[in-house]
């Protein structure tokens, strides 16, 4: 790519201008070449993590676990523990805190598969304290903070050697418990779905973007979270892509938002754009919470209300949602890692008044396999009806679940359904 100079080499006085030039063109080469191996690194971590976490087992729910939540019942504790979506906190179902709605609730055998998922213990219950009833499942919540004490003490410089890495292998972690290889192998996929191993990449990919979060630079917190090199994350990664270092770790930082609320069809209604586009579509019944929601999206990002300059963005999507705009075009600058801007772009190709599920969204991009993260993609969409997550039901029609709702998703598609029907009659009255 560039030529190479030699340190040792003497130039004289003829040489000055020449060796000047090509150490400005290695210069500017380095600083492209290190801009790529940044995207490169954090692509294959964001590929592997996102991996590990898809991959995590819920329970699932039965009445009697629901029953045990809403009586607080001690005796359930140690059997399950829950998390709540809308918060992002787990709980043991004794928990004194005010009980969630139950279409947030999701069900965990252990805490371990719930930290797995992003959620984070409760402080008032303390479910991560609590022992399992099953002799099996407190085999697997021993390993995992076996597994999760000795990856935090690679962090420490001291510790950082090849010789403590070697200790962390599925047989040292069997011998702990005085059970085979096999059958911890075998007790983890049943209990939480993931292998030792996944957890421990989870873990370790949790690690490393706390230390990206903070500002360590990308070698320092590769090697702090336990990778010796970045071929580590590559042999492990699957195939679809991630974010770049940068966007991961600025929050929204450098984004001017300007955002309004206002009154819709269905409830309190909030657009945030940018000058390029809109980066925020949500509803909900309280301006607070829907201010709220919009600083956790974009944390570092300069938010400003602005209801006369938002006019025309608040105007369009209400019109839409009225019936009046059916084909609903508008930009949209949004920070997603390139999975989730391939899924978006497939949802905007929904014909207005159609449905699709999420099996066929995935076929469409190519990923046939991977339809929870379609599902999860459209989870996090947060330009709601500008990119149409509610046009995904699950193969048996069911609606499945809607981040403002069931009875909104509902509502929007009894709407489209119902002006798709009524154009043709119209056209054939014109006629």
């Amino acid at each position: 790519m560039f030529q190479a100079f030699d340190s040792d080499s003497a130039f004289d006085s003829d040489s000055a201008f020449a060796f000047a030039s090509a150490l400005k063109k290695f210069a500017r080469e380095n600083r492209i070449a290190a801009r790529h191996r940044f995207r490169y690194f954090y692509l294959i971590t964001t590929m592997n993590s996102r991996r590990v976490r898809h991959a995590t087992k819920t329970l699932k729910p039965t009445p009697a676990m629901w029953r045990a939540i809403a009586a607080r019942d001690a005796a359930a504790d140690g059997k399950f523990v829950f998390g709540v979506r809308s918060t992002g906190i787990y709980c043991k179902p004794h928990c004194p805190a005010r009980r969630p709605l139950r279409k947030n609730v999701v069900f965990f055998a252990l805490a371990a598969a719930a930290e797995d998922q992003g959620f984070r213990a409760c402080k008032r219950c303390k479910p991560d304290t609590v022992r399992p009833c099953d002799p099996r499942v407190a085999v697997v919540a021993r390993v995992c903070r076996e597994i999760e004490n000795r990856i935090n003490a690679e962090s420490d410089a001291l510790a950082a050697t090849n010789e403590a890495r070697s200790r962390l292998t599925l047989e040292s972690l069997a011998r702990t418990e005085r059970v085979s290889a096999d059958q911890l192998e075998r007790s983890f996929k049943s209990v939480i779905g993931i292998s030792p191993r996944q957890y421990a990449d989870s873990h370790r990919m949790r690690h490393l973007k706390d230390r990206l979060q903070t500002g360590d630079d990308v070698t320092t917190a590769l090697y702090d979270a336990g990778f010796g090199s970045s071929s580590r994350l590559y042999e492990r990664a699957p195939t679809h892509l991630g974010m770049t270092p940068a966007t991961y770790r600025q929050g929204g930082k450098g984004m001017d938002i300007q955002y309004a609320i206002s009154d819709s069809p269905l409830g309190r209604l909030l657009v945030a754009a940018t000058a390029k586009g809109v980066s925020a579509v949500y509803f909900g019944d309280r301006d607070a919470a829907l201010k709220s929601s919009l600083e956790k999206e974009y944390p570092r990002a300069s938010l400003a209300e602005n209801k006369n300059g938002m006019q025309k963005w608040v105007r369009t999507i209400v019109d839409h949602l009225r019936g009046r705009e059916p084909h609903l075009d508008l930009p949209t600058d949004v920070q997603a890692t390139a999975f989730q801007r391939r899924v978006w772009e497939e949802l905007r190709r929904i014909p207005y008044g159609s449905t699709r599920t999420y099996s066929h969204v995935a076929n469409a991009i190519g990923r046939p396999r991977a339809i929870r993260a379609v599902a999860r993609a459209c989870a996090t969409n947060p330009t709601s009806i500008v990119v149409p997550c509610h046009r995904v039901v699950r193969s048996d029609g069911d609606l499945a679940g809607y981040r403002w709702g069931a009875d909104r998703k509902a509502a929007l598609l009894k709407r489209e359904a119902a002006e798709s029907d009524s154009k043709p009659q119209a056209h054939a009255a014109a006629e």
